[in-house]
Protein backbone atom coordinates (compact mmCIF):
# COMPACT_ATOMS: atom_id res chain seq x y z
CA UNK A 1 0.00 0.00 0.00
CA UNK A 2 1.44 3.48 -1.06
CA UNK A 3 0.95 6.41 1.34
CA UNK A 4 1.02 9.84 -0.22
CA UNK A 5 -0.36 13.34 -0.32
CA UNK A 6 -1.28 15.34 -3.20
CA UNK A 7 1.93 17.29 -4.54
CA UNK A 8 -0.20 20.92 -4.57
CA UNK A 9 -0.53 20.35 -0.46
CA UNK A 10 1.86 21.76 1.72
CA UNK A 11 2.69 19.20 4.81
CA UNK A 12 1.61 20.27 7.70
CA UNK A 13 4.61 22.14 9.67
CA UNK A 14 4.93 21.06 14.09
CA UNK A 15 4.53 24.49 15.56
CA UNK A 16 5.18 23.12 18.97
CA UNK A 17 4.32 19.71 21.51
CA UNK A 18 3.42 19.57 24.98
CA UNK A 19 3.87 15.85 26.93
CA UNK A 20 2.54 14.84 30.09
CA UNK A 21 3.44 11.65 30.42
CA UNK A 22 0.62 9.43 32.55
CA UNK A 23 0.49 10.37 36.55
CA UNK A 24 -1.37 8.99 38.84
CA UNK A 25 -4.47 11.19 39.61
CA UNK A 26 -4.99 10.16 43.38
CA UNK A 27 -2.64 10.43 46.34
CA UNK A 28 -2.30 8.50 49.70
CA UNK A 29 -5.02 10.47 51.19
CA UNK A 30 -7.81 9.01 48.87
CA UNK A 31 -9.54 5.73 49.72
CA UNK A 32 -10.56 3.98 47.09
CA UNK A 33 -11.66 0.66 47.27
CA UNK A 34 -10.57 -0.65 43.55
CA UNK A 35 -12.29 -3.52 42.01
CA UNK A 36 -9.71 -3.93 39.02
CA UNK A 37 -7.77 -2.08 37.32
CA UNK A 38 -7.76 -2.66 33.06
CA UNK A 39 -4.36 -4.49 32.07
CA UNK A 40 -3.21 -1.65 29.58
CA UNK A 41 -3.86 1.92 29.31
CA UNK A 42 -6.51 3.28 26.91
CA UNK A 43 -5.91 5.69 24.58
CA UNK A 44 -7.56 8.17 21.71
CA UNK A 45 -6.56 10.50 19.46
CA UNK A 46 -8.54 13.62 18.70
CA UNK A 47 -8.01 16.38 15.65
CA UNK A 48 -9.34 19.97 15.74
CA UNK A 49 -8.85 22.31 12.92
CA UNK A 50 -9.04 25.83 12.81
CA UNK A 51 -9.25 27.72 9.28
CA UNK A 52 -9.10 31.45 10.02
CA UNK A 53 -7.23 31.80 13.07
CA UNK A 54 -4.04 30.41 15.31
CA UNK A 55 -5.72 28.63 18.88
CA UNK A 56 -5.06 30.21 21.91
CA UNK A 57 -4.59 28.88 25.21
CA UNK A 58 -8.04 28.48 26.05
CA UNK A 59 -9.02 26.61 22.37
CA UNK A 60 -5.96 24.21 23.78
CA UNK A 61 -7.31 23.76 27.28
CA UNK A 62 -10.50 23.17 25.67
CA UNK A 63 -9.57 20.75 23.34
CA UNK A 64 -7.83 18.43 25.98
CA UNK A 65 -10.98 18.90 28.36
CA UNK A 66 -12.87 17.64 25.54
CA UNK A 67 -10.44 14.84 24.55
CA UNK A 68 -10.32 13.86 28.40
CA UNK A 69 -14.19 13.62 28.63
CA UNK A 70 -14.41 11.60 25.24
CA UNK A 71 -12.03 9.04 26.84
CA UNK A 72 -14.18 9.17 30.00
CA UNK A 73 -17.34 8.12 27.60
CA UNK A 74 -14.71 5.22 26.16
CA UNK A 75 -14.20 3.76 29.42
CA UNK A 76 -17.62 3.30 30.59
CA UNK A 77 -18.76 1.44 27.63
CA UNK A 78 -15.79 -1.18 29.11
CA UNK A 79 -17.29 -1.45 32.55
CA UNK A 80 -14.65 1.21 34.02
CA UNK A 81 -15.75 4.14 35.78
CA UNK A 82 -12.54 5.91 36.62
CA UNK A 83 -8.90 6.59 35.05
CA UNK A 84 -6.65 5.95 37.60
CA UNK A 85 -3.14 7.35 35.66
CA UNK A 86 -3.57 10.05 32.72
CA UNK A 87 -1.35 11.62 30.71
CA UNK A 88 -1.70 13.69 26.94
CA UNK A 89 0.04 15.05 24.21
CA UNK A 90 -1.03 18.10 22.92
CA UNK A 91 0.68 18.77 19.31
CA UNK A 92 0.52 22.14 17.26
CA UNK A 93 0.31 22.04 13.66
CA UNK A 94 0.38 24.81 10.94
CA UNK A 95 -0.30 24.36 6.75
CA UNK A 96 0.15 27.97 5.48
CA UNK A 97 -2.95 29.53 7.20
CA UNK A 98 -4.55 26.97 8.45
CA UNK A 99 -3.94 25.43 11.83
CA UNK A 100 -4.58 22.18 13.55
CA UNK A 101 -4.60 20.84 17.00
CA UNK A 102 -4.18 16.97 18.00
CA UNK A 103 -4.74 15.54 21.16
CA UNK A 104 -3.76 12.36 22.55
CA UNK A 105 -5.22 11.71 25.93
CA UNK A 106 -4.07 8.18 27.20
CA UNK A 107 -5.71 7.04 30.96
CA UNK A 108 -5.41 3.62 32.72
CA UNK A 109 -9.26 2.74 33.65
CA UNK A 110 -10.41 0.92 37.07
CA UNK A 111 -13.45 0.42 38.71
CA UNK A 112 -14.30 1.99 41.93
CA UNK A 113 -16.97 0.72 44.11
CA UNK A 114 -18.40 3.38 46.40
CA UNK A 115 -18.59 6.51 45.90
CA UNK A 116 -16.01 7.88 43.21
CA UNK A 117 -14.03 10.21 43.85
CA UNK A 118 -14.20 14.21 42.39
CA UNK A 119 -12.67 14.35 39.12
CA UNK A 120 -9.74 16.45 39.19
CA UNK A 121 -8.77 18.61 36.21
CA UNK A 122 -6.31 16.89 34.00
CA UNK A 123 -2.69 16.67 35.06
CA UNK A 124 -0.04 19.73 34.71
CA UNK A 125 -3.16 21.45 32.26
CA UNK A 126 -1.89 24.98 33.53
CA UNK A 127 0.46 24.55 31.42
CA UNK A 128 -1.64 25.93 28.32
CA UNK A 129 -3.06 28.28 30.56
CA UNK A 130 -1.90 32.08 28.83
CA UNK A 131 0.51 31.07 26.29
CA UNK A 132 1.08 32.42 23.09
CA UNK A 133 0.13 29.13 21.35
CA UNK A 134 1.49 29.95 17.52
CA UNK A 135 4.09 32.81 16.61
Amino acid sequence: MKWFRRNNEPAWEVVGCEIVEPVFMFDGGDELDIVCIRGASMCGKYIFDFKNHAPNGAQCISAVLFARQQLLQQITTKNYNIMLLEGWTLTRLRQGKRYRIEVDYTGRPGYVSGKIPAFRPPPFIAVLDGQHTFS
